[in-house]
């Protein structure tokens, strides 16, 4: 005996729900996640994010690393967020061993944090409006990113993996020269961020696929530990450079762009504007480089050893709130290394966010979470 079995028609008729695996190879360029749908037609039912694909074991490779070696590896577990990454660990070990950084190095580090973050965003603005269909806006976020990226590049030797920071300061003094030609490609950018702009956040076919899609409301936004331009898109007022200063951010003042509407569209619009506050930023930090002279770092001993005990610190990384638990034994590695990283509290909202949707929404939705797979699987 055969029986029939109609799935996911809708129309009234009596249907299975069907599941489907998105993944773990999915559409967007973010990295290897999985998500686990069950569908109604196109409708989604419920979402399970499935992670772990990409998993290469930071923090237990932390603890057999020492003090100058881990650093690499933080390097890389977000890697467009690759200086901050670095910073957030140097912080924590600069706090346990009772390091005092140079003026120089704190300023110069602020505002290559701020540049970071200008290229992170960059990235996401012009991937995500080609996840949904236009291939435009890549290219004048590239145009930007290059831009940015020279002086960097000039400073650290790095384009991806910078490397540039060191347990008591930076690697080196920045090139002579540097601060002027850095101030310029701020110039330069902020001077034609209203290209990309204009192209893409009234557009109306983005405005078609964004406007109230994949609602966040700001108490599931909390509820799940989102933070940085997700939780802030949702009305969450809460950034680390203005409420726990770190760095010279103490000395600066840090406009929190914030929307209520919490979908997409405010997602993108955050990101967006989140860029000419970064580029002011950054010209600020480099104008009192320019005011300062003496040392980038601090000599210290050939075996780098924190003593005994524990600390946190945390950073407004570009995705969200970045922070490092250190606990030392009092050797040249670290006993324990905890991150907690923002794709990762971020990526947990996804099965709130997703079920009730369409499946045509689903890109667009997952796309302007802005995660990146290595900073969930560490």
């Amino acid at each position: 005996m055969t029986s029939e079995l109609t799935v996911g028609t809708g129309a009234g008729l009596d249907t299975a729900d069907m599941v489907l695996n998105i993944g773990p190879q999915h559409p967007s360029t973010h990295g290897v996640l999985r998500l686990k749908l069950v569908l109604d037609g196109e409708r989604v039912i419920s979402a399970e994010p499935i992670i772990g694909y990409m998993h290469r074991g930071a923090e237990k490779l932390f603890e057999v690393r020492d003090y100058r070696q881990i650093i690499m590896l933080a390097n890389r577990h977000d890697w467009l967020s690759a200086f901050c990454n670095e910073l957030g660990v140097v912080l924590a070990v600069e706090r346990l061993m009772g390091i005092e950084v140079p003026e120089r190095a704190v300023w110069l580090r602020t505002a290559l944090a701020e540049l970071n973050r200008v290229l992170n965003h960059l990235m996401f603005l012009g991937s995500y409006p080609l996840e949904i269909g236009a291939i435009t806006p890549v290219f004048y976020a590239f145009r930007e990113r290059e831009t940015i990226q020279a002086v960097i590049e000039e400073a650290s030797g790095g384009r991806m993996h910078y490397m540039y920071n060191r347990v008591g300061g930076l690697k080196e003094e920045v090139p002579a020269g540097w601060t002027g030609r850095a101030r310029a490609a701020i110039d330069q950018v902020r001077r034609r961020m209203p290209d990309l702009d204009s192209l893409i956040r009234r557009n109306e076919i983005f405005l078609a696929r964004t406007v109230g899609v994949g609602v966040l409301t700001a108490a599931e936004a909390a509820a799940y530990g989102a933070s940085g331009p997700v939780a802030r898109a949702s009305g969450l007022d809460i950034d680390l450079r203005r409420d726990e200063p770190y760095l010279a951010y103490g000395e600066l003042s840090v406009p929190v762009v914030t929307h209520s509407a919490g979908d997409c569209h405010a997602r993108f619009e955050v990101l967006l504007d989140q860029v000419y506050v970064s580029l002011d930023l950054a010209q600020q930090c480099l104008d009192r480089v320019d005011q300062l002279t003496g040392p980038v770092n601090v000599r210290l001993p050939k075996v780098v050893k924190a003593p005994e005990g524990h600390t946190y610190a945390w950073t407004e990384n570009p995705l969200g709130i970045n922070g490092y638990y250190l606990v030392s034994r009092g050797e040249k590695t670290p006993w324990r290394l905890k991150l907690r990283t923002a794709s990762y509290a971020n990526v947990q909202a996804l099965s709130t966010v997703l079920p009730g949707t369409l499946v045509p929404d689903l890109i667009a939705i997952l796309g302007s979470m802005f995660f990146v797979v290595g900073d969930i699987d560490k």
